[in-house]
């Protein structure tokens, strides 16, 4: 059901594409002294993303401030959430004037079907230099850009140092220490790895670290473009994966675990370690409503080599988060775009302090006071030695949803090893 709602997308995406208005920038310029609201959807809401929702709100208020023509109306969705709604506004062809993308495979239908407005304009003109050197090429197509990047992310693996110390352990250097430390949990009653597999992606972070400590930096890269997932290190990553299942390394119920309930475990104590992405840093370092205790029991670690394997410790998975794109059916792309220039600059200026957030754009940091643990991750990615793109965003729609269906279904034993491989491989040459 999921690969067949994918194809329609991509099939209602592209019909209604055709159908754009062509309005320049400029048909906007007279407004005759009405006011100009313009409709934003981001996935920050205030009960899971308070801080990252409060920047937003900020920004927002300050624009309003400078601009007192300009109206914004926003909505707030989770991750799953606003991804549905994005599908279903863009069928209907009433995406709101601003939103967030993700890059690569997964804004390729809403670029193929004319949804989003193209920021080029944008990235020669006032928000030229502003970028973190290759950020911005994942949100291009044919040379064109259509979305413009916010965040910044790598995938650390944190645990309680309270735990490991309890229990004499120190962070692995390779995986097998790694399934020492598992068992060594196991053995006293302690999960040793929260996973909110519901949602697939977080558990393809398991897989794609597997694969590339195997493999090397560049095998899944290769894999996507040129639709060949048969390389003999993709398949023992998979049988790695299982190898963890059956040393029972995650929480009981993972694949019926969602993301944010995972997280809750691991905030509450009741895991070892937990894999996610640096925009929680928030929660780890800044945010108010979360214990100081927890707090200063977070340690990280890089996902640990595999003995023999080509990939190296400072390979990560991550790249860019989230971009903002402006709706090419927009009544008012100038203001769109000039609220997007803003938001921009501001997120880029207020994310380190006000949220602990890695902003998309260049941080001076020399004179900016951070907790510790931002600024180790902060040095992490300035000297990774790769970063790959997550699979389920590299992928197009149809390949992307046969990889979070069967990243599940590897990690629930559902399919072997070799099907898992050959079901990936079929949808990624299927997926022209």
């Amino acid at each position: 059901m999921r690969l067949t709602g994918v194809l329609l997308l991509v099939m209602l995406l592209i019909v209604t594409g055709c159908g754009g208005n062509g309005q320049n920038i400029g048909d906007n310029m007279n407004r005759g002294g009405d006011k100009v609201t313009l409709k934003i959807m981001h996935l920050w809401p205030d009960s899971s993303r308070s801080a990252q929702n409060k920047m937003v709100k900020d920004i927002i208020s300050e624009f309003e401030k400078a601009n007192p023509d300009i109206i914004i109306k926003t909505e707030a969705l989770e991750t799953e959430q606003y991804k549905s709604k994005l599908t279903v506004l863009a069928a209907s062809n009433d995406l709101p004037d601003i939103g967030f993308t993700w890059a690569a495979g997964f804004m390729d239908p809403y670029v193929k079907g004319n949804k989003f407005a193209g920021m080029d304009d944008l990235l020669q003109g006032e928000l030229n230099g502003k970028f973190v050197a290759g950020t911005t090429e994942a949100y291009s197509f044919d040379g064109k850009t259509y979305a413009l990047p916010v965040e910044l992310n790598i995938v650390p693996v944190y645990y309680n140092k309270e735990i490991f110390a309890k229990y004499g352990l120190q962070p692995p250097r390779t995986l097998g220490e790694l399934k020492i430390i598992v068992r060594k949990l196991n053995e006293n009653g302690v999960t040793p790895v929260t996973l909110g597999g519901k949602e697939g992606w977080p558990s393809s972070f398991w897989y794609m670290y597997l694969a590339d400590r195997i493999g090397g930096p560049d095998l899944m890269d290769k894999a996507v473009a040129n639709q060949d997932f048969t390389d003999p290190s993709l398949l023992e990553a998979a049988r790695a994966v299982q190898e963890l299942v059956n040393l029972n390394t995650f929480t009981k119920g993972y694949n019926g675990i969602s993301n944010e309930e995972a997280k809750l475990q691991f905030i509450s104590g009741e895991s070892a370690m937990f894999a996610t992405g640096t925009w929680e840093l928030p929660d780890y370092t800044t945010t108010a409503g979360v214990p100081q205790e927890f707090k200063d029991k977070i340690g990280y670690f890089k996902f640990p080599a595999v003995a023999g394997g080509k990939g190296n410790v400072d390979d990560w998975v991550g790249g860019p988060g989230t971009g903002l794109f402006v709706s090419r059916n927009s009544a008012h792309p100038l203001e769109a775009k000039q609220f997007v220039s803003f938001f921009i600059r501001k997120w880029g200026e207020q994310s380190v302090v006000d949220a602990g957030v890695i902003p998309a754009t260049k941080v001076d940091t020399a004179s900016i006071k951070l907790p510790q643990l931002f600024i180790d991750l902060l040095d992490e990615l300035n000297k990774a030695h790769k970063v790959t793109l997550y699979l389920d965003t590299q992928m197009k729609p149809g390949a992307s949803s046969t990889h979070i269906n069967q990243v599940q279904a590897l990690f629930g034993k559902a399919v072997t090893p070799e099907d898992f491989i050959k079901k990936q491989d079929e949808a990624l040459k299927a997926d022209k």
